[in-house]
């Protein structure tokens, strides 16, 4: 049986409550884990999505949260990747078959059996429970799954590329966007802003698309060589064949044969955004010129550490607002309004009782 303590946390007891402090149990490290002290936790579109219940799976109570950043407070005995004191990270997998082909490969997002996520997947370890995620006063995670924070990085700007990072960094990386590229970024949001950044930083020649002018000094800013309005069918026409590869995180409905359009021969299109309903793919937006649309989930573990080690070099991070957690349902309900540049990231002192 394994041991547990008690912490505090922030969650939701239902789809139709507001997110408030409760009690949840975490389990004693064992001497595989690494028991981490969350400073700060990012807030992704899926915490929204879990707590609500808008993807019909969730089981409360719910604790939300997989872009966490702390400090190593203890470390089982047969723990040799990590010591006391080390800035880490915890992002959306916490657990996996470890036997599959694809965890062998490293690509445990893909594991056959299924990830454990960081929340709402059934905890290995205590019966009858779920994960409960990083609005937490503390985590406990198998050091297989535990990643480190580059030195030079601000640990509350590096939490969101716990997924948000990794999740647009992992396609540019699977597609061999560099130099020489023509990359596309479609939507300026919390992937979005990840996307040009990565990409810029990868060598690629990055054009940004928007359906807000008011964007276009901030898509420069983060290091867009072009920006075009998507509503504008001409500057839209403008580049139709053009690009190499295009990198597609809206979630909101929209006309994917519009940028289909814009690949070049052999060009691919991922998706990482997640609209809610399926966008009609016309036959002839791929037949000619040989074209791919694909989707990509997050990363593995070493290419999360990968892309993580990749942003310290490059000094890239997240554009965050600060917030804390008492602040949780008013961010939620900012989110659903894009009202954030470009991340909340919770300040989980709030949580412990910053004066």
């Amino acid at each position: 049986m394994t041991e547990t303590t008690n912490i505090k946390a922030f969650g939701t007891e239902a789809a139709e409550a507001p997110l408030d402090q409760l009690n949840i149990k975490r389990r004693k490290p064992t001497p595989h884990d690494v028991e981490i002290d969350i400073l700060f936790c990012g807030v992704c579109h899926s915490d929204l999505h879990t707590a609500r219940n808008e993807w019909h799976g969730t089981i409360y109570p719910c604790v939300p949260g997989h872009e966490i950043v702390g400090r190593v407070v203890s470390v089982g005995g047969h723990v040799s990747k990590f010591k006391v004191g080390d800035m880490v990270g915890v992002g959306c997998i916490v657990d996996s078959c470890r036997e599959c082909e694809y965890c062998q490969e490293g690509l445990e997002q893909y594991c056959e059996p299924g990830m454990t996520g960081t929340y709402n997947a059934p905890d290995k370890f205590i019966d009858g429970q779920v994960t409960y995620g990083g609005y937490s006063e503390s985590v406990v995670v198998d050091e297989n799954y535990v990643l480190r924070i580059p030195d030079n990085l601000d640990p509350a700007a590096a939490a969101p590329l716990l997924c948000a990072g990794i999740t647009t960094y992992s396609p540019l990386h699977h597609w061999n966007v560099g130099p020489g590229k023509k990359v596309g970024v479609v939507g300026i949001g919390g992937l979005g802003h990840m996307g040009i950044k990565i990409a810029k930083a990868m060598g690629a020649h990055v054009v940004a698309f928007t359906t807000s002018e008011s964007k276009f000094a901030e898509a420069k800013r983060l290091g867009a060589d072009e920006v075009v309005l998507s509503k504008d069918a001409e500057q839209m026409a403008a580049y139709r064949g053009k690009l190499h590869f295009v990198l597609d995180a809206v979630s909101a409905e929209h006309d994917i044969n519009a940028y289909l359009g814009l690949l070049r021969v052999d060009g691919s299109l991922a998706l990482v955004g997640a609209p809610e309903y399926p966008l009609p793919v016309a036959a002839f937006s791929l037949i000619p010129g040989r074209k791919s649309f694909a989707g990509s989930m997050i990363g593995g573990i070493p290419e999360t550490q990968e892309m993580l080690d990749f942003c310290g070099a490059h000094n890239i991070a997240a554009d965050i607002e600060m917030i804390d957690i008492q602040n949780i349902n008013d961010a939620y309900d900012r989110l659903l309004k894009g009202d954030v540049k470009y991340r909340f990231v919770i300040d989980m002192a709030s949580l412990k009782g910053k004066n």
